[in-house]
Order: structure tokens, then C-alpha cells, then sequence
């Protein structure tokens, strides 16, 4: 017998579930309205093996844009639950800059579904600058990879990469700019580099825009002694929202 469910209901009927995204009246805790879920592009199709850039039709499992072909990327793929857009930027700013943590858990609980079956690879989130972290109080990629390790049993490590370098939000600028502002901008502890020989490391954030983020923290990742390294995020921007991703400030961008 659930001895909870009559104190679940007093609840649910005094504060009734909202919609993650707009704040509707739904059934459940953590879902969504269903003109919200309709706006939600999940990314199930071809897709290039290094960024993620969606295809229209299936060029092959390790077929590339032309933009990975030119400058490969430093990772070793993304794995993007949704297309960035209107639903899915307003979970992440409710995360990053409503302090709404609860969104942590919606979004790890997509990223869980998608997470590849490696059960000896490593949920290592982006890191924040602690002067960031002082002024938010959290890192929200921390947040995403606890909900993760917790649905998949994968091992989370928050000791393996550092931001030691304060950098701007690039909002506006290049790829060129935004590569060139994010040099040695992490770095891996050195007590931490015998875990990561040979391993699979899962990058965990919430937003990829250009890349430049992700390269940064794969480069050092590997340098340090990891065999792989794929991105494990929210949201993939596409086309005309690149700016409007890199707006959003420290995720992957």
C-alpha cells in the first residue's frame, strides 16, 4: 500500500504540476503542456558523426558536414536531445539564471535516454569558473550529470576538469573569437590524469552553439590521457540561433 499517495494528491491539488516550459496545469511533475511538447524538435534522425548538425537524409554513420571535414572538431561527437528553440531555451534560462534546479532534472532525464551504452564511461560536466559559481551558486551541468548518473549508474566525476580561466559570454563574436578567447581556459588537475587513461569521458552541459567550449574541454581531456570524448548536451543550436545560444553565457558554446 502507498502510504504517500493520499498526501500526493493534497498536493497536487493545492500546487497542481506546471509545464516546464510555459507553467500550464499537466498531469505529472516534470512534463510538459502539449502545445509545448509539439514545439519540441526531438534529434532522432542522421546526423553528422561530429557535431551533430541534423541531415536531411542518411549519409552513413560516420559521414561529416562539410564544416567537420575543414577544421575536424577535438571530440569525438554530440549527442543533442533536442533542436534548440523557443520550449527548450526556456528550460535552460530557468536552469542557468531563474535558479529553477528542478529543470536539472527534466533535462537529465532526456540526456539519460540518449546517453550512449558505455557503462565504464565517465559523466564529466563543463565546469564553471568559481567566480561564477560564487555569484550563481551552482553549476547547472553538474546539476544535469547528477540526474544522469542517477537513471544510467554511469560514474560521475566533478574533480576531473577545471576552468581556470574567467572568459566573457560570446555572445556576437566568431568561432574564430570565440576559439581564440577560450585557450587554456581548462585544464585537468594533475592527481586527476591516472582516471582518465583510456577511458570514455560523456561531456555534460546543457547548450551546444559553435563548439568552441567543447573543443576546449576535449583537447585537455585528451591531453590528460582520455581515449573518446562525446558531448552529451540538451539542446543543439542550429542555423540562425547560433547567437541566441551563445547568449545564454558558459554552457557549450
Amino acid at each position: 500500500m502507498n502510504f504517500a499517495a493520499p498526501f500526493r494528491f493534497a498536493l497536487d491539488f493545492a500546487l497542481p504540476p506546471r509545464c516546464a516550459s510555459c507553467g500550464a496545469i499537466v498531469a505529472g511533475q516534470g512534463s510538459f503542456c502539449v502545445p509545448c511538447w509539439s514545439r519540441l524538435d526531438f534529434l532522432a534522425g542522421p546526423a553528422c558523426a561530429g557535431c551533430g548538425l541534423p541531415f536531411e537524409q542518411d549519409q552513413g554513420e560516420d559521414a561529416r558536414c562539410a564544416a567537420c571535414l575543414a577544421q575536424p572538431p577535438r571530440h569525438d561527437g554530440v549527442r543533442a536531445a533536442v533542436a534548440y528553440g523557443e520550449v527548450a531555451r526556456a528550460l535552460v534560462l530557468k536552469l542557468k539564471h531563474g535558479r529553477r534546479i528542478g529543470m536539472a532534472r527534466i533535462i537529465g532525464a532526456h540526456l539519460s535516454r540518449i546517453a550512449p551504452a558505455e557503462p565504464k564511461a565517465l559523466l564529466v560536466p563543463v565546469p564553471l569558473h568559481r567566480w561564477r559559481i560564487w555569484r550563481r551558486g551552482f553549476n547547472q551541468s553538474a546539476l544535469v550529470a547528477q540526474e544522469v548518473a542517477r537513471r544510467t549508474g554511469l560514474e560521475l566525476r566533478t574533480d576531473l576538469l577545471e576552468r581556470r580561466k574567467a572568459t566573457p559570454m560570446l555572445g556576437g563574436l566568431g568561432r574564430l573569437v570565440r576559439a581564440r578567447t577560450l585557450r587554456g581556459a581548462f585544464a585537468v588537475p594533475s592527481e586527476a590524469r591516472p582516471v582518465l587513461q583510456g577511458r570514455s569521458v560523456l561531456l555534460v552541459d546543457d547548450v551546444y552553439t559553435s563548439g568552441a567550449t567543447a573543443n576546449g574541454c576535449a583537447a585537455a581531456l585528451k591531453r590528460a590521457g582520455a581515449a573518446q570524448v562525446v558531448v552529451l548536451c540538451w539542446a543543439r543550436v542550429l542555423g540562425s540561433h547560433v547567437d541566441d545560444g551563445a547568449a545564454l553565457g558558459d554552457g557549450l558554446d
